[in-house]
């Protein structure tokens, strides 16, 4: 009678443990297809916002670099106080605009850009301190970009090269 119960017993065992093998490989197999399907939506979604982000801060190094800048915001008969003063607001505002793509780009990044914005700063400041406040605009412009020339390292166009390189290794 008991071998009659283990006749029974054992291979009811090694179907039902064969079963749960299977139902557990089945469900793992299940589980990594959908996070890996979770992983590729994400990036999907996310990579488009982060080369976007990259653009717009190429985009904002380009627009705040002083043979840019200079150009666009230098009126005729400004004063050197004024052209400071607009030069400084229109960087300010330019980098307002960007705060939000540090989201989408690595530490790294941001401290680059958030450097070289602070240089431009910086040598407009220097340079502004360099030529009387009632001179003409054109002389503070002049004194920036022979300022900016004479720099061993571009701030901007080294913030650039690193945003660049960033975005190769995301590609």
């Amino acid at each position: 009678m008991f071998a009659e119960i283990l006749k029974i017993t054992i291979p009811a065992l090694m179907v039902f443990l064969a079963g749960y093998l299977a139902l557990r490989t089945l469900i793992k197999n299940e589980t990594r297809r959908q996070k890996a399907e979770l992983m590729f939506n994400t990036i999907k979604v996310s990579l488009p916002l982060r080369l976007q982000a990259y653009e717009r801060l190429i985009l904002l190094m380009e627009r705040i670099s002083p043979e840019s800048i200079i150009v666009r915001v230098n009126k005729k008969g400004m004063l050197a106080s004024d052209l400071q003063s607009t030069l400084l607001g229109n960087i300010r505002a330019e980098w307002e605009h960007n705060l939000s793509q540090q989201l989408y780009v690595s530490n790294e990044a941001w401290e680059m850009v958030k450097n070289a914005k602070e240089n431009i700063v910086k040598l407009i400041n220097i340079c502004s301190e360099k030529v009387a406040p009632n001179d003409s605009s054109f002389d503070l412009s002049k004194k920036i970009l022979e300022t900016y020339a004479e720099l061993e390292i571009n701030p901007t166009s080294l913030a650039i090269e690193f945003l660049k390189k960033e975005v190769k290794e995301i590609l």
